[in-house]
C-alpha cells in the first residue's frame, strides 16, 4: 500500500460554461452547502445546485453512474490530475497536493444496508477551499456517518475538517471490529481452558486474516498522513490542513491493538493446533494398542482357517474352544508385554 505526495503548479481547470453549476448533477448521491459559520444545509440531489459565494459545497458521487465522470470533467473545476484519480481505478491509499487542491484515495469500510461489513472500499476525494468532492463505487460506512452528523447539526470549521471527520469514523469502525475480534478470542480461549474445544482453527484463521487486513489499512492511512505532514508543508492552504498529529496518534493506538489481536490469534491458533495434535496422538496410541492386541488372535485364526491337512486340534475334542483360548492367551500375552514395557519406562 503506497502513498504519493506531489506538488505541482498546474492551475485548477476552470468550470466549462457559466450555467453548468446550476444544472442537474448526474450521479450525485447527496450534497451539502456549508455556511461560513460551519452549519450545514442539505441540498436536494435531484435539483440544480447553485454556486453561491458563501461557504463551500460537499458533493458526493456514485461512480457507478457513468454520467458523473462527464460532469466532473466539465464542471468541477478540478485539476486534470485530480479528475484522473477520481475517475480512475487505483485502489491503494494515496494523497497528492496540487496548487490549491488536495486529492487522493482513503480506505473506508463497506456498508451493507444498516450495518458495517468487514470489507474495505475506497473513498476518492478532491478538496479545494470552495468544494469537497467525494466519490465511491459502493456504499461506505464512515462517509454515511459523516453525512448523518451534518444532518444532526454538526459544524465544520473547514473543508479539511470533513475529511478529518470521515477518518475519525473509519477509526471508530475499526475500533468496533477490534472489540469484536477480542470478544471472539475470549470465547475461544475460554473453551480452550475448559477443554470444550472443537476445531477452532478455521475461526482463528478468519480472525487473523481480518486483523491483517485492518493492520494494512491502518498502516497505509497512517503513512499517508505522515507524508502529507512531512512533504505537504506550505503547499497546503490553511483551510485544507488536516489534524495530522491527533489522527496519527489515534491510528497508532488502533494499530497497536490490531497487532496485539493478530499475535493473540496466532498464539491461540498454535495452542489449538498443539491440543488437537496431542488428542490425535492419543487416538493413534489407542488404535495401535488395539491393533497389537488383536494381531496375534488374527494370526491364529488365519492358521486354523487354512484348508490343509494335519491342522493342529483338527481331531481334538472341543478343538474350537482350545483355539479360542489360545487366541485369548495370545492377546493377554501382548497386553502383559505392553505393561512390562510401560513399567520399564
Amino acid at each position: 500500500m503506497t502513498s504519493v505526495i506531489e506538488t505541482t503548479e498546474t492551475p485548477a481547470r476552470p468550470p466549462v460554461g457559466a450555467t453548468s453549476a446550476g444544472d442537474l448533477v448526474p450521479g450525485l448521491v447527496w450534497a451539502f452547502r456549508i455556511h461560513p459559520d460551519g452549519s450545514a444545509e442539505e441540498l436536494a440531489p435531484d435539483a440544480p445546485i447553485g454556486d453561491r459565494h458563501d461557504g463551500w459545497l460537499w458533493l458526493h458521487f456514485n461512480l457507478a453512474d457513468q454520467r458523473s465522470g462527464l460532469w466532473l470533467e466539465q464542471a468541477s473545476g478540478l485539476p486534470p490530475q485530480a479528475l484522473a484519480l477520481l475517475r480512475g481505478i487505483d485502489r491503494h491509499q494515496q494523497v497528492h497536493v496540487a496548487e490549491g487542491c488536495i486529492y487522493g484515495v482513503v480506505a473506508d469500510l463497506v456498508r451493507d444496508l444498516n450495518r458495517v461489513t468487514h470489507q474495505f472500499g475506497h473513498l476518492r476525494f478532491a478538496m479545494t477551499e470552495r468544494r469537497m468532492i467525494t466519490a465511491r463505487h459502493e456504499a461506505l460506512h464512515a462517509t454515511e456517518l459523516a453525512r448523518q452528523r451534518l444532518r444532526e447539526g454538526y459544524r465544520l470549521k473547514s473543508v479539511a475538517a470533513l475529511l478529518d471527520t470521515v477518518i475519525d469514523h473509519v477509526a471508530d469502525a475499526i475500533d468496533g471490529l477490534v472489540d469484536d475480534i477480542g470478544s471472539e478470542l475470549d470465547g475461544i480461549e475460554d473453551r480452550l481452558l475448559s477443554r470444550r474445544l472443537g476445531d477452532e482453527r478455521a475461526e482463528l484463521g478468519r480472525l487473523r486474516r481480518l486483523s491483517v487486513r485492518l493492520h494494512r489499512q491502518l498502516l497505509g492511512l497512517r503513512n499517508l498522513l505522515l507524508r502529507v505532514e512531512r512533504d505537504g508543508g506550505s503547499a497546503i492552504p490553511a483551510l485544507l490542513q488536516l489534524q495530522h498529529v491527533r489522527l496519527i496518534q489515534r491510528l497508532d493506538g488502533l494499530d497497536h491493538e490490531v497487532v496485539a489481536m493478530r499475535e493473540r490469534a496466532r498464539l491461540l491458533q498454535d495452542e489449538v493446533g498443539a491440543r488437537l495434535a496431542a488428542e490425535t496422538n492419543r487416538h493413534l496410541d489407542t488404535l495401535t494398542v488395539l491393533g497389537s492386541l488383536f494381531l496375534p488372535p488374527t494370526l491364529i485364526s488365519g492358521i486354523f482357517g487354512m484348508n490343509t491337512k494335519d491342522l493342529p486340534l483338527a481331531e481334538v475334542d472341543h478343538g474350537s474352544l482350545w483355539a479360542l483360548a489360545l487366541m485369548a492367551l495370545s492377546s493377554l500375552a501382548v497386553y502383559g508385554l505392553f505393561r512390562w514395557i510401560s513399567r520399564r519406562r
